[in-house]
């Protein structure tokens, strides 16, 4: 599975070739430092190992008198390990919530009959792990239990109940779009 770093910048670079700038500008644009904690040296340093890797190609484009700017498209080998990454990302709960919020940034990667079904499974998943979370609560009788550790697996859940109720507003936009809608 890709690091969250190496799966944000093969998205980007997925939905269209570009150079090192450009990712740091388009990251930029869509506010990923509020969230995520993205250096720019960590664009440079994450292009590295994807080419070192052959997730990514580069190529280098001389404009006039400017220097070689690399411009990096993603490999067939970038293709599949990115779809692994966002299926796994898409498909697990953690509660570093980081994970799916770049998955989800890039459900275009998937057709929409496949984004349905990904988004789906999640909310599957979401749901038993609230349930078993709230069956836990509500059968706590451990007098011994402390408190802070109740209120912990609360908060757990709450979360959640969060990513549960974000996953469904993805479906629901999914869905309003497919019928023309959004």
């Amino acid at each position: 599975m890709l690091s969250k770093s190496a799966t944000m910048l093969l998205g980007l670079i997925h939905q269209k070739p570009q150079n090192a700038y450009e990712i740091i500008k388009a990251l930029e644009h869509m506010n990923v430092k509020w969230w995520y904690d993205l250096a720019d040296s960590t664009v440079y340093a994450t292009l590295r190992t994807l080419d070192r890797k052959g997730l990514i190609a580069g190529v280098c484009e001389k404009n006039g008198n400017m220097p070689c700017r690399t411009v990096y498209s993603i490999s067939d080998k970038g293709k599949e390990e990115f779809k692994n990454t966002l299926t796994k990302s898409i498909l697990s709960f953690d509660f570093d919530t980081n994970l799916f919020s770049i998955a989800a940034f890039f459900l275009d990667f998937f057709e929409p009959d496949e984004q349905v079904s990904l988004l789906q499974q999640r909310a599957e998943i979401l749901e038993r792990y609230i349930a078993g979370i709230e069956n836990w609560i509500l059968h706590q009788e451990d007098p011994t239990l402390p408190f802070l550790h109740i209120v912990t697996v609360e908060r757990m859940a709450d979360l959640a109940k969060t990513e549960w109720s974000g996953t469904n507003k993805l479906l629901e936009m999914l869905r309003t779009k497919g019928k023309g809608i959004v």
